[in-house]
């Protein structure tokens, strides 16, 4: 029989619920994973998951699959009411999933690249939805490697998993410094492309073959100066219009889609 819980005050309700602090997220190495659609991907993606809260009064009958999907392979499946869910979530509105998850361990070393990779660098992005939004179009152009550099935010910020729609757990995600990352790429022969607004370069005249990385910074910064010096690539975005600037994920999503027009020939 599942175990119930009613209680605000219930230590596993506290410690799920405490799992919004990022302080929390590293001592403990979890996460928290909320949503049917995020879980799915996650799931399939080859998550591990702790823990399964789900509300019975707001799951809905399509979704029972994955419910009993997870519950064959022993996770814990927990069931809470709407008031309790409420506590853990981090959404004004949540539906039924909620689930504590364990934290990739990748570093650098870890990453196994393929042939020709294309891998991301982001650097200093601070809001957790530009940051999601990324690894989703990361993921939807196929990249082999996200490496945040230097955040304001961890990549395992309940809202960046929110914005990422599960896609954190479907591409490699490393936390690292500028510093380590820069290294690791010339080690590995990877070309950088630098995404600033003061490139010479057109994002479509720049060549995006064999192994290459794209970096984008922060909206208002941007990337720092060591990323723009040679034998890094400056690129930018033509701008036609009154505003000098876009959002860096609607950047990184521009960029990257000629990224990948470029090499579906290969």
């Amino acid at each position: 029989m599942r175990l119930m819980i009613s209680s605000v005050q219930n230590p596993r309700v506290k410690a799920a619920a405490a799992l919004h602090d990022r302080r929390a997220r590293r001592d403990q190495c979890l996460m928290l994973v909320e949503g049917f659609h995020e879980l799915s991907l996650a799931w399939e993606a080859g998550m591990r998951l702790r823990t399964l809260f789900v509300c019975e009064d707001l799951i809905k009958s399509e979704e029972r699959l994955l419910l009993s999907k997870i519950e064959l392979t022993g996770v814990e499946c927990v069931g809470v009411s709407a008031s309790v869910l409420a506590k853990m979530a981090y959404r004004e509105h949540p539906d039924a999933w909620l689930g504590v998850a364990e934290i990739p361990a990748t570093s650098l070393h870890d990453i196994k690249l393929p042939t020709n990779p294309f891998l991301v660098v982001v650097e200093g992005v601070e809001k957790p939805g530009n940051l999601g939004a990324i690894l989703r179009s990361a993921d939807a152009v196929g990249a082999a490697c996200v490496l945040v550099c230097d955040g304001r935010t961890d990549a395992w910020n309940p809202n960046v998993v929110r914005a990422s729609k599960g896609s954190i757990f479907s591409v490699s995600v490393v936390e690292t410094s500028s510093v380590e990352a820069k290294a690791w790429l010339a080690e590995k022969g990877i070309a950088v492309f630098s995404a600033t607004p003061a490139a010479q370069i057109v994002h479509w005249e720049a060549h995006f073959e064999g192994a290459v990385a794209l970096a984008v910074g922060a909206e208002k910064e941007g990337l720092t100066e060591m990323w723009m010096k040679a034998p890094h690539t400056n690129i930018k975005l033509p701008m036609h219009g009154h505003v000098n600037s876009l959002n860096v994920a609607q950047a990184f999503t521009a960029i990257a889609y000629e990224v990948l027009r470029q090499r579906v020939k290969e």
